[in-house]
């Protein structure tokens, strides 16, 4: 019973129902944010929906059945479990914040399209390379708040009043979003040497750091795409190294019976 539903749940048809589910329930949780729809079809989109949340229940539980304790293995699983309880908690529909996490299983569509699950696999790889780089860029930004508090704190408090607020206004400046007429030319209106601190921060973070982290990033996407393309290279080579033992193989029974078939005709001819 349970090989059997465990070869089902691992069909590529369910799998794609299950698929066609999750983006079918993702467009009606879009919808519903339409009050002029909702107004018209609300009832059916509600319909609609608790209907993909009990297919979303039967899957797991269909799954907890077939893998038991198996199942909490697999991270996507465990992710889906945690999503459709959040679903079931009794009052969770009246909150808006547990109920829009259930838009989060679209994810799922990662695991069944190679080209997103490379990204994916190359965006985690670089995740470690990416930990020093995010230290050292906030190793900047806490030297460059300190700096800005203490030169242009008193003549701008909303930007640089606290160490806080300059913080977020050196990360503004670093995203490149109004920096010059929005901050930079009025600080420099009261600090004309201002230009001195701002100009070496923005080509440090904003052409340095942030184009070290696309690097790491860009780095690791190629390492997975090279993994992959040898894994599957590999597996071709070992199909085709499998075929040519099998017909290796082949040939050499047809060699064996060859003399075998020859020497009947020389049998007749010893009894005659």
């Amino acid at each position: 019973m349970r090989e059997r539903l465990r070869a089902w749940l691992d069909r590529p048809g369910t799998r794609n129902f299950v698929i066609g589910v999750i983006v079918v329930n993702a467009i009606l949780l879009g919808l519903e944010t339409y009050p002029a729809i909702m107004d018209r079809a609300g009832g059916l989109i509600v319909a609609l929906d608790t209907l993909c949340l009990s297919i979303f229940v039967l899957e797991i539980l269909a799954k907890l059945i077939a893998y038991r304790f198996a199942f909490f293995r697999s991270g996507w699983n465990v992710f889906d479990f945690l999503i459709v309880g959040i679903s079931l908690i009794p009052g969770a529909h009246t909150l808006s914040v547990l109920r829009a996490l259930r838009i989060l299983r679209v994810l799922r569509v990662i695991s069944v399209l190679p080209r997103l699950r490379r990204v994916v696999e190359g965006f985690i790889s670089a995740i470690p390379g990416m930990g020093s780089v995010f230290l050292l860029m906030a190793l900047v930004f806490y030297i460059g708040a300190v700096m800005a508090t203490k030169l242009y704190g008193a003549d701008f408090p909303e930007w640089f009043g606290s160490l806080g607020r300059s913080a977020y206004s050196l990360f503004q400046i670093m995203t490149l979003e109004s920096w010059s007429m929005g901050i930079v030319r009025p600080v420099m209106e009261v600090h004309p040497g201002a230009w001195m601190f701002f100009v070496p921060f923005i080509l440090l973070t904003t052409f340095a750091v942030v184009n070290l982290l696309v690097g790491l990033i860009v780095n690791s996407m190629q390492d997975a795409h090279h993994e992959e393309d040898t894994a599957e290279t590999g597996a071709y080579r070992d199909e085709v190294l499998a075929r040519l033992e099998g017909i290796e193989r082949r040939l050499e029974g047809i060699a064996v019976q060859v003399p075998t078939e020859a020497s009947a005709p020389e049998r007749e001819k010893r009894r005659m």
